[in-house]
């Protein structure tokens, strides 16, 4: 079995801008939240695995599974 990839978290830069990080190292940079955003969600859903955007207070406001959700959603019967 594959080893599943971490997730890819999109942060604010320190210096401006944002990043998105995935296991620690930069994979991308932008100058806005939403392209950063956008960036993020490629490479997530390019590795299956989870998205995860913070605001500039570093808190996580959102995150969204593209692999194997460890909590999917429960159908409703």
């Amino acid at each position: 079995m594959p080893d599943k990839k971490p997730p890819v978290h999109t942060v604010p830069n320190p210096d401006g801008g944002w990043n998105n990080k995935q296991g620690g190292k930069i994979v991308s940079r932008a100058d806005t939240k939403a392209e950063a955003q956008k960036k993020g969600r490629e490479k997530a859903k390019k590795d299956g695995t989870e998205h995860r955007i913070h605001n500039k207070d570093g808190k996580i406001a959102n995150s969204n599974s593209y692999g194997n959700d460890p909590n999917p959603p429960k159908d409703k019967k």
